[in-house]
């Protein structure tokens, strides 16, 4: 049993892994501010984690995994409020990668802004480079699309709010683009692999080794309904994220140092299915956009 500290523990990636720790045994300590309820199991530090003062000091953790860093003055803080630690891991973001770099990405090459992530994505090299700076010993993960229960980003979400109500789906052009996601389930186990075996390298692209077009992705959310898709597309100037959940932006991450931690992934079809049943009981989690008043008004119109 490891003494585990999560920072935040009350939305989508932070709160699935801290049930996911609870589930296999650990003592697992929650950092946020007590807005929303908590993971079951878990026992709350309630804080901001920009003015903890000292009240992680008495604390000894096995492990600290920081999902809540987006910024190097957010790693710094909690750096200097920490007492002792063993290991800490950072989920940072594929966004840290210049869309200009040949691809697919490497964890060798440069990292500088990204036109389409913007300072999300600056922050998140900043706060690798603290970490990094301060703990050498410690451990980066940069994952594309996170999906799976608890995803209360408007994405998948979005799709099955349109399988069930039989709506025909709006794609960008053909809907050739591709997209790389990765099971909050999985990031878990590199995780859990990393904690266990203290790799050598210490920066990890994490994702799915296969991409999927957005029209494939589409058939799956609405198997996973129970239905299949109509699709209309949208051959025009419009922005795509006036009516679809992600940019227009394609991009792929090499994972081949991935397989140094787990052997597989999550089957998408498999992982959607979950990520569907979750749904179902927790649609008023989800932070909806105005995706389908605009396509009712803008598209189907037109």
């Amino acid at each position: 049993m490891k003494k585990i500290l999560v920072t935040g523990g009350t939305v989508f990636v932070s709160k699935y892994i801290a049930e996911y720790y609870v589930k296999s045994g650990n003592e697992v300590y929650v950092l946020n501010r007590n807005h929303h309820p908590q993971p079951k199991g878990t026992f709350l530090i309630e804080a901001d984690r920009h003015s903890l003062g000292g009240r992680l000091k008495d604390y000894v953790f096995d492990a600290v995994l920081d999902v809540t860093s987006y910024t190097g003055r957010d790693v710094e803080l909690l750096l200097d409020a920490l007492g002792e630690f063993k290991d800490y891991v950072l989920i940072s973001s594929s966004a840290v990668y210049p869309e200009y770099l040949p691809q697919p990405f490497t964890e060798e090459q440069e990292t500088g802004e990204n036109k389409y992530w913007g300072a999300y994505g600056t922050g998140k090299i900043a706060a690798e480079q603290a970490l990094l700076k301060q703990v050498p010993s410690a451990y980066v993960f940069r994952p594309p699309y996170l999906y799976g229960p608890m995803n209360n980003v408007y994405r998948e979400a979005f799709v099955f709010e349109c399988a069930e109500k039989n709506r025909k789906f709006y794609l960008p052009q053909k809907g050739e683009m591709e997209f790389q996601f990765f099971h909050v389930e999985d990031l878990c186990r590199c995780i859990d692999s990393v904690l266990e075996k203290h790799p050598e390298k210490h920066i990890f692209n994490v994702g799915n080794e296969d991409m999927i077009s957005i029209r494939e992705w589409v058939k799956l959310c609405y198997a996973a309904v129970g239905w299949r898709p109509e699709y209309a597309e949208v051959h025009s100037d419009i922005n795509p994220r006036e009516y679809f959940p992600f940019y227009d932006y394609e991009y792929k991450l090499d994972v081949k140092e991935q397989h140094r931690l787990i052997s597989d992934t999550m089957p998408l079809q498999e992982g959607l299915k979950e990520a569907y049943l979750w749904y179902q009981n927790h649609k008023e989690e989800v932070n909806r956009k105005d995706y389908i008043k605009y396509i009712d008004e803008k598209l189907c119109a037109s």
